[in-house]
């Protein structure tokens, strides 16, 4: 029996459209899944990016932590000056970058020395040692800070360096000269450095770091 051409292209139509119909579920089904794994893809990045972020502030933690060690350090570093740590080329102040005052209360025979070139905390100790044979100041009234305080307020700058330090775990004051610590004028925010300055407008105490350069007072 013969089919007529356009029953048999009807018949192949039908055919196709069935078999189409049948692949579609299967194609979205590809699509979808293919979508999903995007999804986790991604997702994945996003967490592996939050915990590299997470690492980064640890990691900026960690480096603060340190830094902050390795600033007491350098304090601790910069408080030493031995008698063997003196400078062969040392240059002694000039007579125009200084400004001395003799006697003060209790102390009719002491003399003090302000010295307008900066130094780190260990270089002010050291020219107080070898040019003046004394040291940086240590303060026990209220009457000689503020000596001293109306002393330094005769140079254009905010803090000088005199000779307090702070050691140990309880952070307490020493002098560098070994005078026994009987008085205290702390500012009320005092700072966290290691060496002690005094502020020229005011006369408190402030802890400085070590390192900074500053002009000094000395009392021989």
């Amino acid at each position: 029996m013969k089919i007529p051409l356009f029953l048999l292209l009807l018949l192949l139509g039908t055919v196709a459209a069935l078999h189409v119909g049948n692949d579609a579920p299967y194609l979205d089904s590809q699509e979808s899944q293919a979508d999903l794994s995007q999804d986790l893809e991604g997702s994945g990045e996003q967490e592996g990016e939050s915990v590299l972020t997470e690492e980064a502030i640890q990691s900026e933690g960690e480096h603060v932590q340190i830094s902050s060690y390795q600033d007491a350090f350098e304090d601790e570093k910069a408080m030493e000056s031995g008698p063997g740590a003196l400078e062969e080329n040392l240059q002694c102040p000039r007579a125009e970058d200084t400004v001395e005052i003799s006697g003060s209360p209790g102390c009719k025979t002491c003399h003090y020395v302000l010295v307008q070139t900066r130094r780190t905390f260990a270089g002010a100790r050291r020219v107080c040692r070898r040019c003046y044979r004394g040291n940086l100041v240590s303060i026990h009234n209220l009457c000689v800070n503020n000596q001293l305080q109306s002393l330094a307020s005769k140079i254009n700058r905010l803090r000088v360096w005199i000779g307090g330090t702070i050691r140990g775990w309880c952070s307490r004051l020493h002098w560098i000269d070994g005078s026994s610590v009987n008085f205290s004028n702390w500012a009320h925010h005092p700072g966290r450095g290691h060496c002690v300055s005094l502020s020229t407008r005011g006369g408190h105490w402030r802890r400085t770091c070590c390192l900074r350069r500053l002009p000094f007072i000395c009392s021989y």
